[in-house]
Protein backbone atom coordinates (compact mmCIF):
# COMPACT_ATOMS: atom_id res chain seq x y z
CA UNK A 1 0.00 0.00 0.00
CA UNK A 2 1.12 3.70 -0.74
CA UNK A 3 -0.15 6.99 0.14
CA UNK A 4 0.64 10.53 -1.30
CA UNK A 5 -1.39 14.02 -0.17
CA UNK A 6 -1.57 15.90 -3.21
CA UNK A 7 -3.52 19.60 -3.55
CA UNK A 8 -6.41 20.18 -5.79
CA UNK A 9 -5.29 22.81 -8.43
CA UNK A 10 -7.92 22.90 -10.77
CA UNK A 11 -10.01 26.33 -9.87
CA UNK A 12 -13.21 24.49 -9.86
CA UNK A 13 -12.34 21.74 -7.80
CA UNK A 14 -13.25 18.00 -9.14
CA UNK A 15 -16.55 18.98 -10.68
CA UNK A 16 -17.63 16.46 -13.46
CA UNK A 17 -15.07 16.77 -16.43
CA UNK A 18 -11.96 16.33 -13.75
CA UNK A 19 -14.04 13.27 -12.01
CA UNK A 20 -14.38 11.56 -15.40
CA UNK A 21 -10.64 12.32 -16.01
CA UNK A 22 -9.72 10.77 -12.81
CA UNK A 23 -11.90 8.20 -12.68
CA UNK A 24 -10.71 6.97 -16.32
CA UNK A 25 -7.24 7.33 -14.83
CA UNK A 26 -7.69 5.12 -12.04
CA UNK A 27 -9.40 2.79 -14.21
CA UNK A 28 -6.35 1.88 -16.02
CA UNK A 29 -5.17 0.29 -13.01
CA UNK A 30 -5.80 -2.98 -11.12
CA UNK A 31 -4.82 -1.78 -7.63
CA UNK A 32 -7.73 -0.41 -5.33
CA UNK A 33 -7.46 3.40 -5.08
CA UNK A 34 -9.11 5.76 -3.14
CA UNK A 35 -8.57 9.56 -1.37
CA UNK A 36 -9.53 10.53 1.76
CA UNK A 37 -10.67 14.40 2.21
CA UNK A 38 -12.00 15.66 5.58
CA UNK A 39 -11.89 12.27 7.49
CA UNK A 40 -14.27 10.44 4.46
CA UNK A 41 -12.98 8.26 1.67
CA UNK A 42 -14.09 8.23 -1.30
CA UNK A 43 -13.20 5.38 -4.87
CA UNK A 44 -11.41 6.89 -7.24
CA UNK A 45 -13.03 4.76 -9.86
CA UNK A 46 -16.51 6.14 -9.39
CA UNK A 47 -17.10 8.96 -10.22
CA UNK A 48 -20.49 9.50 -8.22
CA UNK A 49 -18.32 8.79 -5.17
CA UNK A 50 -14.97 11.32 -6.77
CA UNK A 51 -18.30 13.94 -6.80
CA UNK A 52 -19.24 13.41 -3.92
CA UNK A 53 -16.19 14.53 -1.96
CA UNK A 54 -17.58 17.65 -2.78
CA UNK A 55 -13.52 18.62 -3.12
CA UNK A 56 -12.47 22.34 -4.36
CA UNK A 57 -9.41 24.11 -5.75
CA UNK A 58 -6.67 24.56 -2.80
CA UNK A 59 -8.17 20.86 -0.98
CA UNK A 60 -5.36 18.46 -0.22
CA UNK A 61 -6.35 14.89 -0.28
CA UNK A 62 -4.50 11.51 0.11
CA UNK A 63 -4.47 9.43 -2.08
CA UNK A 64 -3.99 5.60 -1.29
CA UNK A 65 -3.20 3.10 -3.46
CA UNK A 66 -3.34 -0.50 -2.64
CA UNK A 67 -2.24 -3.80 -5.29
CA UNK A 68 -0.29 -5.37 -7.82
CA UNK A 69 0.60 -2.13 -9.68
CA UNK A 70 -0.08 0.45 -6.74
CA UNK A 71 2.92 2.29 -7.09
CA UNK A 72 2.37 3.13 -10.95
CA UNK A 73 -1.15 3.93 -9.97
CA UNK A 74 -0.16 6.49 -7.72
CA UNK A 75 2.46 7.69 -9.51
CA UNK A 76 0.14 8.31 -12.65
CA UNK A 77 -2.83 9.83 -10.63
CA UNK A 78 -0.31 11.89 -9.04
CA UNK A 79 0.81 13.46 -12.09
CA UNK A 80 -2.36 13.81 -13.77
CA UNK A 81 -3.61 16.08 -10.85
CA UNK A 82 -0.63 17.87 -10.74
CA UNK A 83 -1.38 18.75 -14.94
CA UNK A 84 -4.69 20.09 -14.33
CA UNK A 85 -6.52 17.33 -15.01
CA UNK A 86 -7.50 18.65 -18.54
CA UNK A 87 -7.94 22.41 -17.45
Amino acid sequence: MVNQKVVIKNPTGLHLRPAGILCKEAMRFKSMITFSFRGNTANAKSVLSVLGACVKCGDEVEFCCDGEDEEEALKALIEVIEGGLGE
